[in-house]
């Protein structure tokens, strides 16, 4: 697979793992709703952990979870672009 392939994947787990603990703390009749920072520093840090595991799974060696930085990547050089 190709490296810009598995950094989105990688930041839409990211995404998708803080933004939900997020909405769990904030929303009104959620089960974790006040829960605290420790709830939320979770979150966010199984959210970082999966992304890296499922960005280099999918073909980014590096794993920045950033599709910005290896675009950037690409366009210096630095990385290849290979699809498929």
């Amino acid at each position: 697979m190709s490296p810009f392939l598995g950094e989105l994947l990688g930041t839409m787990i990211l995404i998708m793992f803080g933004n939900g603990a997020m909405a769990g703390i904030l929303l009104n009749k959620s089960k974790a709703q006040n829960s605290g920072w420790i709830v939320l520093s979770a979150g966010w840090s199984f959210g970082v952990m999966s992304g890296v595991f499922v960005s280099q799974a999918t073909g980014s060696p590096d794993a920045h979870i950033n599709p910005a930085v290896t675009v950037a990547a690409m366009v210096r050089g630095g990385l290849s672009i290979r699809m498929g």
